[in-house]
């Protein structure tokens, strides 16, 4: 029988083994026995805790979400500016933690299991609405909420696509470096909209001796 109070331990040191022998494998065909002997306990005991390896799968994905969750609230009140608050969730999405070769191997099955779970599915959508709302945070105030709304899409894809590339084992990027790219990216979007926002207004300007108003394009005034 367990031991009183150990459950909470050997609850977290299986959703860790779980993460880890997942990361080993690219994949979820990972057995129970396999996840219990990394977590140092049997799998009756895992089995006792979760009820199933599905049901520990969901565990992991949910331990993830999480500290992703909790990483964000911690810096997202630390910024001061709305560019802060989008810089925040881009180095948040490339923590060590979550770049750690086991990590993005364990996310890029967990998509791939989404294609078959419905349950797995809608805890990665929860991850892709969060990611959205808290790039839009920083970006409304900056743009209108159209605007907002596409570079946040187009964020959060980079965002996805250099986890998928991190696993290109041959060309990876470090976090520096895929900070720095989805940064590029939405420094020129903002930059690109001001450009739009404040480019010129055509203004009528009479000419001398035909009696009709043309073009000019000087600025309009403020």
């Amino acid at each position: 029988m367990p031991k009183v109070g150990m459950e909470p331990v050997r609850r977290k040191a299986l959703v860790d083994a779980a993460l880890k022998t997942i990361g080993h494998h690219g994949s979820l065909t990972v057995t129970m026995l396999e996840i219990a002997r990394e977590a140092g306990v049997s799998a009756a005991l895992a089995h006792h805790y979760f009820g199933s390896k599905d049901q520990l799968l969901i565990e992991t994905i949910r331990s993830l979400l999480r500290q992703l969750r909790a990483d964000a609230v911690a810096a997202l009140a630390a910024a001061e500016t709305p560019r802060e608050r989008i810089s925040a969730v881009i180095r948040i999405s490339f923590n060590a933690d979550q770049f750690a070769p086991e990590v993005v191997a364990a996310w890029l099955a967990f998509y791939s299991e989404a294609q078959r779970s419905e349950e797995v599915r809608r805890l990665l959508v929860v991850y892709a609405r969060r990611l959205h709302s808290n790039l839009i945070s920083g970006l409304k105030p900056l743009c209108g909420s159209a605007d907002a709304s596409r570079i946040a899409d187009g964020a959060a894809a980079m965002i996805d696509g250099l986890y998928i590339r991190q696993s290109l084992k041959a060309a990876p990027l470090s976090i520096d470096a895929s900070v720095a790219l989805v940064e590029d990216y939405v420094a020129g979007q903002l930059q690109a909209v001001a450009a739009e926002t404040i480019a010129p207004y055509p203004t009528l300007s009479p000419q001398a001796g035909d009696g009709e108003a043309k073009v000019s394009p000087a600025r309009a005034p403020y």
